[in-house]
């Protein structure tokens, strides 16, 4: 191809034809236009360069929805521990105030998001965490994204958000009758989950993606426990999961299922345990204030109602290590095991708990 007297028109020489062949502004512009005169190619050009100038001027004068904020600010969290709870908080905003400027989004207009979340029973603190998603976003708009022109996506900083009064809500630990009742209403693999929370104090995140490679064989008392490496828990620091008799029966049960998840659904990890059988099964036997995390509180009040000193329940709870071996000698682990094995006690009877697969009944038995 040879060029012509114009910049960004060439002549292709095999044709005979003339190209338009172009960037501009960091659009590229290409159109074959077939056997023309050097004169009506140059117009062409200039009205391809005047549609490109129009839809430049048409981007950066279109202001940003908090949708596109928010697909923004939730692309910088792919691979991140907290990129599933940001999508959720998201996903529960973007019916109210998804297709609203950026800059309408404030106070007023999250009255309704609020209200109807107060009205379905979630509580401040929740909400709360929701609203600080906002927030963040609204900030990273106006400091961090920015048109081609070069104009942030938000032009000025935003006012904060007003935060719900949040009274914090005291532990829900449950009974044994209220453990039969509450379980016996879950889905078999809801249950599995739950009942291993509530042998081992494990934290729901933590349940939903436990993995097999975090398994540490202790083969002196014929047993594995669970090793979450600090970067999956909440304070940063390697925890080891105790697994008392039930919640050994739970881990026997689920091998085979996945190779990378110990708790699978569809060949990913389950998202969150809080789900709508949850929250069903709660309201039908009368405890609709019952959180999964009271799971943990339960198993720690048992501890304590057996005698469990305060030092092994805080072991059993939150317990850091760099390593299996390196920290705990399978006495100590075996020690450990016998302390969460007294939570099973129900007035001086073992308790015998089943879980069954998911084709199966789920039973309490003594």
């Amino acid at each position: 191809m040879s060029s012509t007297r114009t910049p960004g028109i060439r002549i292709d020489n095999r044709t005979n034809c003339l190209i338009i062949d172009k960037e501009h502004r960091g659009i590229p512009i290409y159109v074959r236009l077939g056997v023309t005169d050097q004169d009506s190619a140059e117009r062409r050009l200039l009205e391809e360069v005047r549609c490109v100038n129009e839809m430049l001027a048409l981007r950066s004068s279109r202001r940003a929805t908090f949708a596109d904020c928010a697909g923004r600010y939730l692309s910088a969290f792919k691979g991140k521990h907290a990129a599933e709870v940001t999508a959720w908080h998201i996903r529960l905003l973007l019916p109210y105030i998804g297709r609203l400027d950026v800059h309408s989004v404030h106070d007023a207009t999250l009255q309704s998001f609020i209200a109807d979340r107060v009205a379905s029973g979630v509580c401040a603190t929740t909400i709360n965490r929701t609203l600080e998603v906002v927030r963040s976003i609204r900030v990273r708009a106006a400091r961090s994204y920015r048109h081609q022109d070069g104009t942030p996506w938000l032009r000025t900083m935003p006012p904060l958000i007003t935060m719900l009064e949040a009274t914090p809500r005291l532990p829900s630990p449950i009974t044994w009758n209220e453990q039969d009742q509450l379980f016996s209403r879950l889905p078999a693999r809801l249950a599995r989950m739950v009942l291993f929370a509530v042998n081992t104090g494990l934290r729901e995140s933590n349940v939903c993606k436990l993995q097999w490679e975090w398994e540490v064989a202790v083969p002196e008392v014929g047993r594995s426990v669970f090793v979450v490496p600090p970067e999956a828990y909440k304070t940063r620091r390697a925890h080891v999961v105790i697994l008392n008799d039930v919640a050994w029966s739970v881990i026997q049960g689920q091998r085979g299922q996945d190779a990378v998840w110990v708790f699978p659904y569809r060949g990913k990890p389950v998202g969150t345990m809080n789900n709508t059988a949850w929250q069903r099964a709660r309201k039908e036997v009368g405890l609709p204030r019952v959180r999964i995390h009271d799971l943990r509180h339960t198993f720690a009040c048992r501890l304590r109602a057996v005698g469990v000193s305060m030092e092994d329940r805080q072991v059993l709870l939150r317990h850091a290590s760099r390593s299996m071996a390196g920290h705990y000698a399978s006495a100590d682990v075996g020690r450990l095991l016998g302390q969460a094995n007294l939570v099973l006690k129900r007035e001086e009877t073992r308790t015998v708990l089943r879980v069954a697969r998911d084709t199966d009944a789920f039973a309490t038995t003594q």
